[in-house]
């Protein structure tokens, strides 16, 4: 099987101006998310997706391997299935460049999931934090007993009715997997109704009928879209 990670990055943000680019331990964030997916020894190749020719010259100096891509892609996904139009691969891994925190363990765990050849798209899950179970910013995901996603949400689920108290919640990490027919489908179906109450494009998968299956790793993300994300981040990464 031969998988190719992407790393979709674009320099404007509206929450977190250049946040690619800060840096986190005299680096930038990029040089973390690259060398973090790089360690995975079942990639055949790391490619970084960009539209800025900042980002070009930030990856051409520290030997990375980058693609230019279209100004007018709406999102990381399609971005991500622009570069895999050209580049022959089994499997297309989506790695956000805001995901500083990345580590082997993620990749692993993500392609075990496609030796599957019934899987379509794949994702993680990982035991969501006390602090997170009522934050909006952090994702839940519930799965079913085979593993696939029943449902993504910014609220709280499962619901605790009776507020026993031994509800399992699972943050969902956004990592994914694709085989080439589910990108390609993605990309040419409309915004769901789903999709854009929460705000999470994954969503169109389900909408669609296509299965999202989800491996779980002990492994948390910080997905860095604040300053107070980038700060948690740089404490994290400085105490390994």
């Amino acid at each position: 099987m031969k998988a190719v990670a992407i790393i979709p990055a674009r320099l404007p943000s509206t929450r977190l101006p250049r946040k690619i680019l800060r840096e986190i331990n005299g680096r930038p964030m990029l040089a973390h998310v690259y060398e973090g997916v790089r360690a995975c020894p079942d990639l055949a190749d790391v490619i970084v997706a960009t539209d800025s020719e900042e980002i070009l010259g930030v990856c051409q100096a520290n030997g990375w391997n980058v693609r230019m891509t279209s100004s007018s892609q709406r999102s990381g996904t399609d971005r991500v299935h622009e570069v895999a139009e050209t580049v022959a691969a089994d499997v297309y891994v989506n790695v956000q460049g805001d995901e500083p925190m990345v580590r082997k363990e993620h990749l692993d765990a993500l392609l075990g999931l496609m030796w599957r050849a019934d899987v379509q798209v794949g994702t993680l899950k990982t035991p969501c934090a006390a602090e997170d179970i009522d934050n909006p910013n952090a994702v839940k995901v519930v799965t079913a007993l085979d593993g696939r996603a029943l449902y993504f949400s910014r609220a709280t689920i499962p619901f605790d009715r009776d507020s026993s108290g031994n509800i399992a919640y699972f943050k969902h990490l956004g990592f994914y997997a694709y085989r080439q027919a589910a990108l390609d489908a993605f990309c040419t179906w409309p915004e769901s109704q789903l999709e854009r109450s929460e705000r999470l494009e994954q969503l169109r998968f389900l909408d669609n009928g296509v299965p999202i299956h989800v491996a779980e790793t002990p492994f948390d993300t910080v997905g860095v879209d604040t300053e107070e994300d980038l700060r948690r981040v740089k404490q994290i990464l400085s105490s390994r």
